[in-house]
């Protein structure tokens, strides 16, 4: 079913995502595979890869670009801009009032009792979603292979685009190979970045922090992390911030809801308070807003193209390979003793169990079992 959604639907939704979505943009989009494909039918499994495979493509944070990608997809230019404005604001929202007290009081509260519960919980939900994904993306036997060497590629530090281009130029060299005497390569169009007209009621410093982030929104890809090699080079370098301000600020990225990079938020309102962390906050995803508006729908046609269908397939299985490394490093790091072993135990039982149960009580029955267990 792939009929039109109320923009109140598309609302109600993402700013409940914007409010739960703890553990980052692979558990962002499994949150969003469990909303909208098991749950809601809002589309295909199918489509879901498809969209997941056209965010990987692009620069920006991989989890908004998807809301965005989602809300464009089942309302329009309505969805577009009221799923990419619920997922953002309850983690600026958020990150504000931390970074409000972290200038106001020069320290951040103590959260790491509840967040140690939430981390194995948030496995469990990206496993329930990565494996239908991973059935519905392996379409043939040359699928599986590509996958698994994403997947151990993955872990050697090699950047994801470099991954994904590279997988679905393989799958294309092996298409041709296989119908030498049919010609069917179509060109990928390059895509034009828009830029905002600086005024002049901006401050020297707001104008510079606005073209910092609009820059870093319109040419990092992968997730959120590679934010902050960005952030030491433009900010920590040059004397705008401090590397502590820095280290804070990817705590707050850290057990905050929502997408990472409100990180900006705390970082633009420690600059030049609450301006700087609008302008800022503003920058770094408006590009998202853009590209996703050129791209949606490119979809459709990539996909009725036979040759462009095997590129996509490949960045399809590619992106679920990825989601997968990333879901075996966060484990790796997150569970680490009984009480995580049980907590991601548990948790994954009601994934499997319950598949239509709401994501949110997953996460805060992970934070409240973790609180207790913590304890002991």
């Amino acid at each position: 079913m792939e009929a039109k959604i109320t923009t109140k639907e598309i609302a109600k939704l993402f700013l409940k995502l914007g409010f739960i979505g703890f553990g980052g943009p692979a558990a962002h989009i499994a949150m969003m595979q469990q909303e909208v494909v098991s749950k809601r039918n809002w589309m295909s499994e199918q489509h879901f890869l498809d969209l997941l495979g056209a965010t990987n493509l692009i620069p920006g944070p991989n989890s908004t670009e998807m809301a965005i990608h989602i809300g464009y997809d089942r309302g329009g230019w309505k969805g577009l801009i009221v799923a990419g404005l619920c997922f953002i604001l309850p983690a600026v929202f958020i990150t504000g009032i931390f970074a409000w007290l972290y200038k106001t009081y020069g320290t951040l509260p103590e959260i790491q009792p509840w967040i140690y519960g939430i981390k194995p919980a948030i496995i469990a939900i990206i496993i329930g979603a990565v494996y239908p994904l991973a059935k519905k993306s392996i379409k043939s036997v040359l699928l599986v292979f590509i996958g698994i060497f994403v997947l151990v590629l993955s872990f050697f530090g090699i950047s994801e685009i470099y991954l994904m281009f590279g997988a679905g130029l393989l799958a294309l060299a092996f298409f041709y190979f296989k119908n030498k005497n049919k010609n069917t390569l179509q060109s990928f169009v390059p895509l034009v970045f828009l830029q905002i007209t600086n005024q002049n009621f901006f401050s020297e410093t707001n104008i510079r922090l606005f073209w910092i982030f609009l820059k870093i929104g319109s040419v990092l890809y992968g997730s959120g992390y590679v934010l902050f090699a960005f952030l030491d080079t433009e900010l920590v370098t040059t004397g705008l911030l401090t590397r502590q301000q820095l280290m804070d600020a990817i705590a707050v990225g850290q057990f905050t809801p929502g997408p990472v990079f409100s990180s900006v938020t705390f970082i633009g309102y420690q600059i030049n308070g609450v301006s700087g962390a609008v302008l800022s906050t503003v920058a770094i995803f408006l590009p998202s807003f853009i590209l996703v508006a050129l791209v949606n729908p490119l979809m459709k046609k990539l996909r009725n193209s036979k040759s462009l269908s095997v590129f996509l397939d490949a960045v399809n299985v590619s992106s679920v390979a990825i989601i997968a490394a990333i879901c075996i490093t966060m484990a790796k790091e997150t569970i680490i003793d009984w009480r995580t072993i049980l907590i991601a135990i548990i948790s994954a039982i009601v994934v499997f169990q319950f598949k239509n149960i709401n994501s949110a009580f997953i996460v805060l029955g992970g934070a409240l079992l973790g609180y207790v267990l913590f304890q002991i």
